[in-house]
């Protein structure tokens, strides 16, 4: 049965020979995270776990706990198991959670609860964030900025060897799972359940040391280990076939082996089928009907044509940014698609939350277009700050150098510092979550955790000037 919070209790208060207390970020962030609609969309996503939740079964772990140690672990970079250990050896932080003197809950109980919880949900507890923002005067929403940046995925470097490698290491993986739940009268051909680990592994590895080689015949070795690692690939295909035949209507466990077969079958034709068309067929296989990961399908390349991260594999995801450093919406974005069509969505996004456009919007010459800039003017935003890249007409020039529209570049260069904190601090470093759920939950609770801190920081030095 769900339950929302513990008893409440002082934990200062018993041990009165220590000063204890919480800093003042810390303080103000717990009570920004005592707002009841933030507390009452967790708990209405965890109520979907069972049909019963909230009316039976043994009492589970308050909704509020799980919300803080949440928000705690996206707040310091820790990961699950760090988090329980910190919070059970931390007065302060058992205070901050509500956790109390009871037992703090373990880290397979905090990622079974987060997974519970929709993107969609976390993107509207970031319109709830925005919307105490205004109503504390930390943002009025009178300025706009906006840029994309990569967050990777966790995935291996990917080549179409070592993803052809990967299909039949977990094809062999779930095949001997098969053959323990068909038993041994079905289980007697052993080619059906032959594990080809081995010879991939070994086909994989020859056609990197062919990689590193010079010389004549070091193509034709390439290709000829790259056709013997197909044909593995093919043939561990063909066995996953034929078990998936076997496995239907054996009982609960063959169904979950049945359904992870289903799931991995077209990934791994997929990696065959993007081989065969580049190595023997000498094709350019588009970025977008390439797969570079068995386990997280969703991770796109993104060309960023930078110095240090010329090619990425992750998603794309856009921010708009208002004054207070508020990040009041983000988006995350199929494939690699062009700046350009992003203002529009931003400007709507806006209109909903602040009902009412920017006074300045300012971006990057990355967005700018004829359309763009006359959508903004059109859109009421009163000073449009949308560089234009290439030649310019003299009427351009002396537009570009008027000092509100240096001064708003300047304001829009402040976007490049938010990421670079958000992706220094964890808060959009890599993924470690798993599924594009996953990287939802964990693009969503990075924005709403930096949301968070920046509005406690802003509570406390003015708190700090009015003393």
């Amino acid at each position: 049965m769900i339950i929302d919070r513990h008893d409440p209790m002082r934990l200062f208060d018993l041990v009165p020979q220590l000063t204890l207390a919480m800093d003042p970020e810390l303080a103000a962030l717990d009570r920004l995270l005592d707002d009841d609609p933030l507390f009452c969309r967790v708990k209405a996503d965890f109520a979907q776990r069972s049909r019963h939740s909230l009316t039976r079964g043994r009492p589970s772990t308050p909704v509020e706990v799980i919300l803080r140690m949440i928000v705690v672990r996206r707040l310091y970079d820790w990961s699950y198991e760090q988090t329980e250990y910190q919070v059970a050896d931390s007065l302060v932080l058992r205070q901050f959670c509500r956790v109390y003197l009871q037992n703090v809950p373990d880290d397979s109980t905090l990622i079974r609860w987060a997974g519970y919880l929709r993107p969609e949900t976390l993107a509207a507890l970031n319109d709830r964030v925005v919307a105490l923002a205004v109503r504390a005067r930390v943002t009025r929403g009178r300025k706009l900025r906006s840029d994309g940046t990569v967050v990777e995925t966790t995935i291996h470097p990917p080549t179409d060897s070592s993803l052809l490698s990967d299909g039949v290491r977990v094809l062999s993986r779930l095949i001997k799972r098969a053959r323990r739940v068909v038993g041994h009268a079905q289980a007697e051909s052993t080619q059906v359940f032959r594990d080809r680990t081995r010879a991939a592994k070994r086909f994989a590895r020859r056609i990197g040391e062919a990689l590193r080689r010079r010389g004549e015949g070091i193509e034709e070795v390439r290709q000829e280990a790259y056709g013997r690692l197909v044909k593995v690939a093919e043939a561990s295909l063909e066995q996953a076939s034929r078990v998936q035949g076997m496995l239907r209507d054996l009982g609960e466990e063959a169904s979950k082996v049945g359904t992870e077969l289903e799931r991995f079958v077209p990934r791994v034709e997929q990696v065959v089928d993007q081989t065969v068309r580049r190595v023997f067929g000498g094709e350019k296989v588009p970025a977008g009907d390439k797969l570079v990961s068995l386990f997280e399908p969703h991770t796109a390349i993104i060309r960023r044509r930078k110095e240090s991260h010329d090619t990425e594999f992750g998603r794309k995801i856009w921010l708009d940014e208002v004054e207070g450093g508020i990040i009041s919406s983000y988006r995350i974005l199929q494939g690699n698609p062009p700046d350009v069509d992003q203002l529009a969505p931003a400007l709507a996004t806006h209109q909903r939350l602040f009902g009412r456009p920017p006074d300045l919007l300012a971006v990057d010459r990355g967005l700018y277009a004829a359309d763009n800039e006359r959508l903004a003017k059109e859109a009421g935003v009163k000073h449009v700050a949308l560089p234009k890249p290439g030649h310019h007409t003299k009427e351009r020039d002396a537009y570009e150098r008027q000092r509100w529209f240096r001064r708003a570049m300047r304001f829009r260069a402040g976007c490049e510092g938010r990421i670079s904190v958000g992706k220094r601090r964890g808060w959009l470093g890599r993924c470690r979550d798993k599924g594009e759920d996953g990287f939802g939950r964990w693009i969503g609770w990075g924005v709403l955790t930096a949301n968070l801190v920046m509005m406690s920081r802003q509570q406390v030095a003015r708190g700090a000037r009015q003393r």
